[in-house]
């Protein structure tokens, strides 16, 4: 999928903000990719992320665009962060209209292995880091009557991926339902909410927190790809082409889904 520069005008006027807007590492993650197709549509955007020079460097990208883009350190897991975050970029650049929540954290080990510290620390990433987002970002869209919460899950939180990772399974299960409590809690409101479960992925999440497992990450590469029925990994900007859609009024009337990008993978009887 490309990921060429083009200016369209189906968010035009809203603030998006993308907690989890850096990457890992080198190249494109879901909420760079996404954070940047968000403002490729007109939104001017609020790049956040734990590292402030990553949030810098997706900033710099939409305004090399000719976009309009600020950056924020914050840490998902310090409310008085994630709060004060969110009033100072409502100040800067306007009420949030989109809420999209990229962080997670994935931890290898079977359960019987995994330290507890390990355990909640991954659901704390996992699914109280965008509770908190949401805390704290939706009364701001309820008093404005309207909003699109997006929350990045992932297959795990339904199928089992060939991957043991419990408390990313787990809390991407809890992302899922908090997306949906969301939803219909709000609806009336002027509140959507919905989540995008990606499959599997090319970014460079896979590189610090799968690969880790693998002494051959080519070999790794090659199986993930010969995994998906298509045949190929998917990309951030399959991710961030969907959110762009769920974000846009031609999505206006869906609402508490849980979206798979995965080429099919999850509708398999077994993956």
């Amino acid at each position: 999928m490309s990921n060429a520069p083009r200016r369209g005008e189906r968010l035009v006027g809203r603030v998006a903000l993308v907690f989890g807007a850096g990457s890992v590492g080198p190249g494109w993650g879901n909420g760079k990719a996404s954070a940047v197709a968000y403002a490729r549509e007109s939104a001017r955007v609020v790049c956040i992320d734990r590292m402030p020079e990553a949030a810098a460097e997706t900033a710099r990208l939409i305004r090399e665009e000719g976009g309009v883009a600020e950056a924020y350190g914050c840490d998902v897991l310090d409310e008085d962060g994630v709060a004060r975050t969110i009033a100072e970029a409502a100040a800067a650049l306007g009420i949030p209209a989109i809420l999209h929540n990229n962080v997670g954290y994935a931890a290898m080990g079977d359960v019987a292995e995994t330290a507890l510290e390990t355990w909640r620390h991954g659901l704390d990433v996992n699914v109280t880091g965008a509770f908190l987002a949401c805390k704290h970002a939706l009364p701001l869209m309820l008093a404005a009557g309207r909003g699109v919460v997006t929350n990045i899950s992932s297959v795990a939180g339904h199928r089992w991926t060939g991957y043991p990772y419990p408390s990313y399974a787990a809390g991407k299960a809890a992302l899922n339902q908090l997306t949906v409590s969301i939803a219909l809690r709000h609806a009336r409101q002027g509140i959507r909410a919905n989540a995008i479960l990606p499959g599997l992925m090319d970014t460079p999440h896979i590189d610090q927190h799968i690969a880790g497992a693998d002494e051959d990450r080519d070999a790794m590469r090659r199986a993930r790809h010969a995994a998906s029925p298509t045949g190929r990994m998917g990309t951030a900007w399959d991710v961030a082409h969907a959110a762009v859609f769920l974000a846009s009024d031609e999505a206006g009337y869906i609402n508490g889904v849980c979206l798979p990008v995965d080429g099919g993978i999850s509708a398999r009887a077994a993956v």
